[in-house]
């Protein structure tokens, strides 16, 4: 089992960001398998991350105030803007993982020609576009306040570090 990097943000007055760490899963999936964007599918569907899509990464910044995240890349790269305008790039590549919490900031920076990314959300959640624009916030916070903490890891189901790591930054919230 891949332990996964932990990044957090500040709230940085437009971008909420969240309380729970951005998980960086790096080279979390197979690149001998054929079909990773399918097997990358099946295994988010698998521990209960539906509702997937393929596509990139848009490049602005933006949020989602109704949904937990996780981008699978599954061809490419890209180098990634996390936490807003004053937050972090990060380079991501094929079989990298990344788990973002509702509030967390994301922009693609610049990619390959041809990046590939899987998206999905816990339960097959609804999900939103924000882009800290003046007058998000009050219904935002609202909406990221009440969201559940997943029951299972993208990756590796209940028993993956993703319960285990939120659970020890917010014992009993979420």
């Amino acid at each position: 089992m891949i332990q996964p990097e932990r990044i957090l943000f500040e709230d940085d007055g437009s971008i909420p960001n969240s309380r729970y760490a951005v998980l960086v899963y790096r080279g979390a999936i197979d690149l001998e398998n054929p079909d990773l964007a399918s097997s990358m599918e099946e295994r988010f569907a698998s521990n209960h991350w539906t509702d997937s899509w393929r596509n990139g990464i848009y490049p602005f910044h933006h949020y989602h105030s109704t949904s937990h995240e996780v981008l699978g890349i599954y061809r490419g790269s890209a180098t990634v803007r996390l936490g807003g305008e004053c937050g972090q790039d990060l380079f991501v590549e094929a079989g990298d993982v990344i788990v973002i919490p509702a509030g967390v900031g994301h922009k693609n920076l610049g990619a390959s020609e041809h990046l590939g990314v899987v998206g999905a959300y816990p339960n097959g959640r609804r999900w939103d576009v924000l882009r800290g624009r003046p007058g998000e916030r009050p219904q935002a916070d609202q909406n990221i306040a009440v969201i559940p903490t997943p029951t299972e890891d993208p990756l590796y189901g209940s028993d993956g570090p993703l319960k285990k790591i939120w659970g020890e930054m917010f014992d009993g919230i979420g």
